[in-house]
């Protein structure tokens, strides 16, 4: 398997861990019976619980381009040390940006989520070249 491969399946990993935090966090705010019921009408969760659920949105924003351009790579061919070194930044911008979001870090939050973009992009361009 390739660095990148190897990275990808550990960013998948992070999300897993976000859903339970985003899981945990929710259901201390709103209690287990609200977490059970369906969702035809949304629990609003505020403060950490909020921010949990937010940052693990933002990783399957993120985590589908990431996605893409490892396979890209990958099928193109076009896997080297460089682009390792770019899925490297992206996993370690992922999880920098957990407590970054959860704390309200800022500006870092936005420079840790920015560092997370530019590497995937770095990838994608780096297979096209």
């Amino acid at each position: 398997m390739t660095p990148e491969l190897t990275v990808l399946a550990l960013a998948a990993l992070l999300q897993i861990a976000q859903i339970a935090l985003y899981s945990v966090l929710g259901q201390r705010q709103v209690g287990r019976r609200a977490a059970l019921r369906p969702r035809d009408e949304p629990v609003l969760l505020t403060g950490m619980a909020g921010r949990a659920y937010r940052a693990m949105n933002n990783h399957f924003e993120g985590l589908i381009l990431f996605g893409i351009a490892v396979m890209v790579v990958t099928y193109a061919d076009k896997a080297d040390t460089i682009t390792a070194i770019y899925a490297l930044i992206y996993l370690i911008a992922r999880i920098l940006y957990v407590p970054a979001y959860l704390f309200g870090w800022v500006p870092w939050r936005s420079l840790i989520w920015s560092a997370g973009l530019l590497a995937t992009a770095a990838m994608l361009i780096a297979a096209l070249t």
